[in-house]
């Protein structure tokens, strides 16, 4: 079975820093509490007028996995993209993004599934990379989630941050890439993590946000129940499906959203935190951008070695959650030669 592998990765986040000690000018908070329940100490902000728009976000982060990837844009088949905060209704951030780096040759479009966008947006290019209707795809993740946040509640403004990751996916025959992805969702719980149609707060220190029209709603303390035995259990799945057991992980990378939630799915499925990437102590909570900006970090600070097998796992709104596992292979060239298989349609992906 032919398998898709990540051969680049890349990230952006905006420049501006909202610290916690900012946050306590803004709301009744402080850096104590904040760093205590999320381990987060400060996360970036997007800002209007610096082009630094969902879009623009993914952009970047899409041009810096193509550049380490050696991958022109025009030999892309497909873009897909997870974000919950796209700068318009439609056309989708993956069609903006694709005229944004010339790949006119691919088919885009976005995928929305919460925190978990990333995972899913993964599965749907392996899938088409699996079954020969693409050759080379681009997937990213890539939020502004600063703009449906009343800044004036504390359980959800001291959680939420915006960026980019992106990573190239194309062809593997050296039993590197994807092993396998797995995909849950429960809309049984969405009043748990949604948004809802209300005009939020925004304080003067903060105008430079393009806030959206409506707000970010969370049930934290059920939420958080809910999604340490979720990440456990798809967690648990995907290694045993792969015949694997915690201790041949090399590296986890988990959806950042906060460490007490990071600390004890990593418990209850036995992978010691040595073996846990986390940056979210620098961005925050980032959504569908969290899995792919760690990812980066991670591969370009050389802690991912050629054969390391990683275990990608998220929960967010829907409910939603999945995981991944994949043996890290080196870059591969694209195979032009091999043709496209046409859909039932006629129309090549």
């Amino acid at each position: 079975m032919p398998k898709s592998r990540i051969i680049g990765t890349g990230s952006f986040v905006p420049q501006r820093i909202l610290s916690n000690n900012e946050l306590e000018l803004i709301v009744e908070t402080n850096d104590e509490w904040i760093t205590r329940r999320t381990g987060i100490k400060e996360r970036r902000i997007a800002s209007k007028g610096k082009r630094e728009s969902t879009t623009d976000l993914a952009t970047q982060a899409a041009e810096n996995a193509l550049r380490m990837a050696g991958i022109a844009a025009e030999d892309l088949d497909m873009i897909v993209v997870g974000t919950v905060t796209p700068d318009r209704q439609f056309p989708s951030t993956g069609c903006m993004l694709q005229t944004a780096i010339g790949a006119s040759r691919a088919a885009a479009f976005d995928v929305s599934a919460g925190c978990s966008g990333f995972l899913y947006a993964l599965t749907m290019a392996d899938n088409a990379i699996r079954a020969h209707t693409s050759r080379c795809a681009l997937v990213v993740g890539a939020e502004r989630l600063s703009s449906i946040v009343n800044w004036q509640d504390r359980s959800t403004c001291v959680l939420l941050g915006d960026g980019a990751g992106a990573v190239v996916l194309t062809n593997s025959a050296n039993g590197s890439g994807v092993l396998s992805t797995h995909l849950r969702s429960d809309g049984a719980f969405w009043d748990l993590l949604y948004a809802s149609y209300e005009s939020c707060y925004l304080p003067e220190s903060l105008a430079c946000i393009d806030l959206k029209p409506f707000q970010l709603k969370m049930e934290g303390n059920r939420l958080f129940k809910r999604a340490v035995n979720c990440l456990s259990t798809i967690a648990e799945k995907a290694l045993a499906e792969n015949g694997l057991s915690s201790s041949d992980i090399n590296l986890m990378i988990p959806h950042q959203a906060n460490m007490r939630i990071i600390l004890a799915m990593a418990q209850a499925i036995g992978i010691p935190m040595e073996k846990v990437y986390t940056n979210l102590d620098r961005y925050g909570n980032t959504s569908s951008a969290s899995i792919p900006i760690a990812l980066d970090e991670a591969n370009r600070a050389g802690l991912i070695k050629n054969g390391d097998l990683l275990l990608l796992v998220s929960f967010g709104a829907g409910l939603t959650w999945g995981a991944s596992i994949m043996r890290w292979g080196i870059q591969a060239q694209i195979d032009h030669d091999r043709p496209l298989l046409e859909s039932k349609t006629g129309v090549e992906f």
